[in-house]
């Protein structure tokens, strides 16, 4: 494709605000926080009408250079080379030149997506359902709020166990971690403080690695086997199996 009819299909495209899918060999320069060169190669421009700017090699998932929505798009034919270029100004001046040597195709497409993106079983959905069934967790276990408020984060579930006590409940989505365990260790130590009374500590995740369940043993906090399915428009909680403090169940 010669870089005339390259240049005039980008330049329609940016004016009719439409995506531009541009494969060629281009080298790619940047100037901005740092400066770089990417020689020579085989790559894929896409560039979508805010303003993203997007160079992909053969292979892998994130692009190997990019400018983020608002960038300004010019694009230029010195008969050598055709240069499309990507500027910004704040937070701070950058710059993406790619400079295509030969270009293989370059098109553009109209898209219509105005749909934001659902999130199924996410944390929040898993935590109102707990909610209407906490003896899935213990016997005896009443909610008392959802997502309470601390310093430094909200407690998914605080409840009341039989005997009176408070009890932090953290659920994870996701494997749970040193971190999931340090988060609830915080909660539950800035509730005693304000309450002025015992607090329990349970964390709910589909699984915890070796070295948080240590951590949560020592803490004298409990955990529970989460084990929930997506469905599309929601989530299922197909139940709750408890985990003892001891490593040989793992």
């Amino acid at each position: 494709m010669d870089f005339y009819q390259a240049k005039k299909t980008i330049d329609n495209a940016i004016s009719e605000k439409r995506l531009v899918v541009c494969v060629g060999s281009c080298l790619v320069k940047y100037k901005g926080r740092a400066a770089s060169k990417l020689s020579e190669g085989d790559r894929v421009l896409m560039i979508k009408h805010d303003g993203t700017f997007l160079v992909h090699q053969s292979t892998g998932m994130k692009a190997i250079n990019y400018q983020g929505p608002g960038a300004r798009i010019s694009v230029s034919d010195n008969g050598e080379e055709l240069i499309v270029k990507a500027e910004r100004s704040k937070p701070m001046p950058e710059e993406i030149e790619v400079h295509f040597k030969r270009v293989d195709s370059c098109n553009s497409f109209e898209m219509k997506d105005d749909s934001k993106l659902q999130l199924f079983g996410s944390e929040k959905q898993l935590s109102n359902l707990l909610m209407d069934d906490l003896h899935l967790i213990e016997k005896g276990l009443t909610p008392l709020k959802n997502e309470s408020d601390v310093k430094r984060g909200s407690i998914d579930i605080l409840a009341e166990d039989a005997a009176g006590n408070l009890v932090a409940i953290e659920l994870k989505r996701r494997s749970a971690g040193l971190d999931s365990v340090t988060q609830l260790k915080r909660y539950v130590e800035q509730l005693q403080k304000r309450k002025g009374k015992r607090v329990r500590g349970i964390l709910c995740a589909p699984e915890i690695t070796e070295n948080a369940l240590k951590m949560l043993a020592g803490e004298g906090f409990e955990f529970f086997k989460l084990d929930y399915e997506i469905e599309n428009p929601s989530a299922k909680i197909k139940g709750l199996q408890k985990k003892q403090k001891s490593l040989e169940e793992f």
